[in-house]
């Protein structure tokens, strides 16, 4: 068996879903098993501090993880490799695919679908966001090319990417795992039955351009002057310009504030419960490299509204009512649809949380790791 020692960068993690992808597949209590003797972890200190202390997990804390985005490169550049080769390291694992360290063999992680995705980027129209997205889309491209293997967590993902990288020589598909505390969480709302109260609404996301947010209220209003009492929970914070956008689009649509409410981010452990006490849950991005607060909600169980962009339909399936999340009539109609179909309602709920049964992070992490010591076995052989 080979004793690896691996060595993760997830100097540019910073997503919340890929925090959380991080978090999931070190969470493990041995490292053996995959013929792995040590993991040297490359990191920020917030994140640091959010991965659980192991005895085989050696934390690496290098000060230009918490500086701007150009000296973060550019020790990737210059120094990572340096740090790698010191530690002992024989395969680098970049848990976000926005590296110029060029550490052979490394296996890169797909975590961003920004610059790919078809009619994303001019929805930031000329600002230093979309700016920065090309950017990575540069550095990404090249992260590809130059890696020996490539892990994307849904096949939409692999083939947008490889439009732009080119055919890869080596990937494969890992979808993420969800939180066994969403699987454990009982719906907890009972349907509103002749109007005894609201029907409630949820969408968890950043309020981010690509997210429609703002589409979701108007199609909340159009339910409302059609007679259906509804209300819409959005949490999560989000952009500066796609928040002002949001408050605009509620002063035209509820300058009451009696139907949509508005919340920062709440502690993860939260979550769970809110999903679990929403009638219907919403997600409308245009763009999602996976969909992790879908598949959370897949597995509380509530019916779920979805948009039919991106990779969603491979992660839902057949376990929801889609829309297009740039139109708010087809969302109201998705919406309306079960609202108004009991029977399809439980049927799309009780689908989607079969669904979800069969994503863990015990799996996710599994074939990861497994995964990374195949593509140093393959690589060593052909080097041979």
């Amino acid at each position: 068996m080979v004793n690896l020692k691996v060595a993760v960068d997830a100097s540019r993690v910073r997503s919340g879903g890929g925090v959380a992808h991080l978090i999931g597949i070190l969470d493990l209590e041995r490292i053996d098993l995959f013929g792995i003797a040590e993991i040297h972890l490359w990191s920020y200190q917030k994140l640091l501090d959010a991965v659980s202390d192991k005895p085989w997990l050696i934390k690496h804390h290098p000060p230009e993880t918490e500086a701007s985005l150009p000296r973060q490169l550019l020790w990737q550049a210059t120094q990572l490799e340096k740090e790698i080769k010191q530690a002992g390291c024989q395969i680098l694992f970049s848990a976000d695919a926005s590296t110029v360290c060029r550490f052979s063999p490394m296996v890169a992680l797909s975590q961003n679908m920004l610059p790919y995705e078809e009619g994303i980027m001019p929805l930031y129209g000329y600002s230093k966001d979309r700016l920065r997205q090309a950017f990575i889309l540069e550095v990404q491209k090249r992260a590809f090319k130059f890696a020996d293997a490539s892990i994307f967590l849904t096949q939409h993902a692999a083939t947008r990417i490889q439009l732009y990288s080119g055919k890869l020589p080596a990937y494969t598909v890992i979808p993420h795992g969800v939180g066994e505390v969403f699987k454990q969480t009982p719906v907890t709302s009972t349907w509103p039955e002749q109007n005894q109260r609201p029907i409630h609404c949820l969408y968890v996301s950043p309020i981010l351009e690509y997210k429609h947010q703002w589409v979701v209220v108007q199609a909340i209003k159009r339910l409302r002057d059609q007679g259906l009492d509804v209300t819409l929970t959005l949490l999560g914070g989000g952009g500066l310009r796609a928040r002002q956008r949001l408050a605009r689009e509620i002063e035209i649509s509820d300058p009451d504030h009696q139907f949509v409410e508005v919340l920062e981010f709440l502690p993860h452990e939260e979550i769970p419960r809110r999903i679990a006490e929403a009638d219907i849950f919403i997600f409308a991005s245009g763009c999602e490299t996976f969909g992790i607060s879908l598949l959370e909600a897949m597995a509380v169980g509530v019916p779920i509204a979805c948009s039919n962009q991106s990779s969603l339909p491979e992660t839902l399936q057949d376990g929801g009512e889609y829309f297009n999340p740039r139109d708010d009539a087809s969302i109201a109609q998705a919406l309306k649809t079960l609202i108004e179909d009991p029977a399809k309602r439980a049927h799309l709920a009780a689908r989607a949380r079969k669904l979800s049964e069969s994503y863990s992070w015990s799996r996710c992490a599994s074939e990861t790791w497994c995964y990374i010591v195949q593509t140093y076995q393959r690589v060593t052989r052909v080097n041979q």
